[in-house]
């Protein structure tokens, strides 16, 4: 599990409340129910107004993944498939089938398996890379709506908050509560920008950062895969995953 999200909106949330304790204000008195369920409810009711039902429920099912998605790092998988190359160097693809069952990673091991079965080179290339376009326009889909959610909160807490004023312009004639009551009407407007820029969109980004490392593992994954098959040399397979690794990426278990 990579808790970096959660870690940093706890760290979020925590610096803006204990900057409104050094001011002197009760953060306590920022939780109002109102405007809480008025931007919250808003911005949901948007986003899904803007989406299809199917595509809104896959993707607050498939939230916590990316929450709490543990990032594989390219060395480890390097690493396995030299192993895995030097095995099927030695002792043919067939050999493969032992150490394949022990593989984790789902897409690694359906790679190989159909390796293992001799599926064409050409074929199991598309089959591969097919996967990897669906797999990125399905998180595609999520990061969409999370940016839509970022687009939507800030406006809707805006509309809260000329609610509020509404009513407080009914209140002219008690001006002991006026004050009370428009700083009131501007927490719609703190919940929309601070939901925007603290939940919605950085968990957004979070889903595409997620996709981009994951993608870039199964591309790697696909070469390894098919250097395999044609009986490449172990180190030369080493090589030439070290080649697509990013800068500063180890590989010292591959080597």
């Amino acid at each position: 599990m990579d808790p970096a999200t959660l870690v940093g909106l706890g760290l979020a949330f925590g610096a803006i409340f204990l900057a409104a304790i050094l001011e002197g204000a009760d953060p306590m008195s920022v939780f109002l129910l109102p405007p809480i369920l008025l931007v919250f409810g808003g911005t949901l009711g948007a986003g899904l107004a803007g989406s299809t039902m199917k595509d809104f429920m896959a993707v607050m099912k498939g939230l916590p993944k990316y929450l709490t998605a543990k990032v594989t790092p390219p060395d480890e998988t390097v690493a396995t498939l030299v192993d895995l190359a030097g095995t099927a160097r030695k002792e043919g693809l067939l050999a493969l089938g032992d150490k394949v069952r022990h593989v984790e990673d789902p897409f690694l091991k359906k790679g190989l398996e159909n390796a293992i079965d001799g599926t064409d080179p050409d074929e199991l290339a598309e089959i591969l890379e097919a996967e990897i376009r669906a797999f990125k326009k399905d998180a595609k889909v999520s990061s969409k709506l999370f940016t839509d959610f970022g687009g939507y909160a800030p406006t809707i807490g805006i509309i809260g908050t000329v609610l509020s004023l509404v009513h407080v312009l009914g209140m002219l004639s008690e001006p002991d509560k006026l004050g009370g009551s428009i700083a009131v009407a501007f927490l719609a407007t703190l919940w929309g920008v601070l939901s925007a820029n603290v939940i919605w969109l950085p968990i957004a980004k979070r889903i595409d950062r997620i996709v981009e490392l994951e993608a870039a593992r199964m591309e790697l994954a696909v070469e390894g895969i098919l250097a395999i098959q044609s009986g490449s040399n172990p180190r030369l397979v080493a090589q030439k995953l070290k080649a697509l690794l990013p800068p500063g990426a180890l590989v010292d278990k591959a080597a």
